[in-house]
């Protein structure tokens, strides 16, 4: 779960996914935007008695946006005790979120005014929080800040349209039939979310790859770690390297995050929050860039330094003819097979501390607050080094398979 949509986004090989968004792209509507519409929809068959077949809402960015209805229908006839539903596909646009093409359902009844006039519930589908540090009350459905605003405002404005008497309020149960089956490929248990999606969404549309949601992401995972008092976060650049970490450090799931290129952010954020030590932990490619100061890694801002690697393995021993080899590969993934291929092991543990190292130059006057670690793995899951600015190292539970560090 997060501010934005990348809580709910489908995990992939690599967190480093595309971040610019080339043209014609297409915009879509995010959880939130759609259970709006949903609860303003039902609102008004409700009170009019005439099924609806579109609806308009207005957005927080200031647009209006008519949504077309998937369902509209009664759920219960009997005077004073009617329920309506409506729902809305969500259309992601060409984001690839997990929750695009799932039904978005609310489902409105009338009962006792209540102090904001609308109450919302959490149907099938919508997760509850159990842990604190979401910014939503634990016990309750995981619906943002800014989508309960959207939905209270959208059902309150279809209410005084339509004249709903006096002294009566407006239960909207949100649901989404598919959300157990879709959170599965989301973080949101590892959030504390349990039983289904997050209805999220800052600006009601969603941007295709959007860095800012990604980071919000990132930001609320460390945040409901410090709050629940982790002291060890695991930045993870891939979906591979947070596995193959699994097996060498006992943390619970909530201290696994997938940074991508957040690496800098995150850490800022670690210190921020109070956390003891964070753990970089990825693949040759994304480590010989941080080895080097730079902390946003995506391909597009800076390519892999080849011949800084081959320096790295002149320090360690290579021979000039081996350092001109690795020079000429082009990619981290060529460089490191070369490597190994050549027993050239103890490179990839330097490189490990030189992320360390700089990681703690990026902190500044903070970076005494912040142990980090770092743990660089081949495609296979060997662990080829490792570096840490503790004295003591890192605290592995396992080291079987990794090679002499010395």
């Amino acid at each position: 779960m997060s501010p934005a949509n990348a809580g709910n986004g489908t995990p992939e090989s690599d967190y480093s996914r595309p971040t610019v968004r080339g043209k014609g792209m297409r915009t879509g509507y995010t959880t939130g935007a759609c259970a709006a519409a949903s609860s303003k929809a039902a609102v008004t068959a409700l009170l009019t008695g005439n099924p609806m077949d579109k609806i308009t809402i207005h957005l927080p960015i200031g647009q209006d946006v008519e949504f077309i209805l998937n369902r509209c229908e009664w759920i219960d006839r009997t005077p004073g005790s009617e329920k309506v539903l409506c729902s809305v596909i969500k259309d992601g646009g060409d984001d690839p979120d997990a929750t695009h093409g799932a039904e978005i359902s609310a489902t409105i009844s009338l009962g006792p005014a209540s102090e904001e006039g609308v109450i919302i519930k959490g149907g099938i589908g919508v997760g509850t929080v159990t842990f604190p540090g979401t910014g939503i009350p634990v016990g309750e459905p995981a619906v943002t800040r800014v989508p309960r605003r959207m939905i209270i405002e959208s059902a309150l404005e279809a209410a005084k349209e339509h004249g709903l008497g006096s002294g009566k309020g407006i239960i909207v149960e949100i649901s989404v039939p598919t959300g157990e089956e879709v959170a599965l490929k989301t973080t949101n248990a590892r959030l504390g979310v349990i039983g289904g999606i997050s209805i999220l969404g800052s600006t009601g549309v969603v941007q295709p790859y959007s860095t800012a949601a990604w980071r919000a992401s990132v930001n609320l995972a460390i945040d409901v770690a410090g709050t629940n008092n982790l002291d060890h976060m695991v930045l993870a650049t891939g979906l591979q390297s947070e596995a193959f970490t699994k097996n060498h450090l006992d943390l619970p799931d909530m201290a696994y995050v997938g940074v991508g290129i957040f690496s800098g952010a995150a850490l800022k954020r670690c210190v921020a929050r109070g956390i003891a030590r964070a753990t970089h932990v990825g693949m040759v490619g994304k480590f010989s860039k941080m080895a080097e100061g730079y902390f946003v890694t995506h391909v597009a801002g800076n390519k892999v330094d080849t011949t800084f690697l081959a320096s790295l393995a002149g320090q360690c021993g290579a021979s000039k003819a081996l350092q001109k080899e690795m020079a000429a590969t082009t990619s981290g993934r060529h460089f490191g097979e070369i490597a190994l291929a050549n027993g050239q092991l103890s490179l990839f543990s330097l490189m490990s501390q030189m992320v360390c190292d700089e990681s703690h130059k990026l902190l500044g006057d903070d970076a005494a607050k912040l142990i980090v670690d770092a743990m660089c793995y081949d495609f296979d899951g060997t662990l080829l080094g490792y570096g840490s600015t503790s004295p003591d190292g890192i605290p592995l539970a396992s080291t079987s398979g990794t090679p002499n560090n010395g």
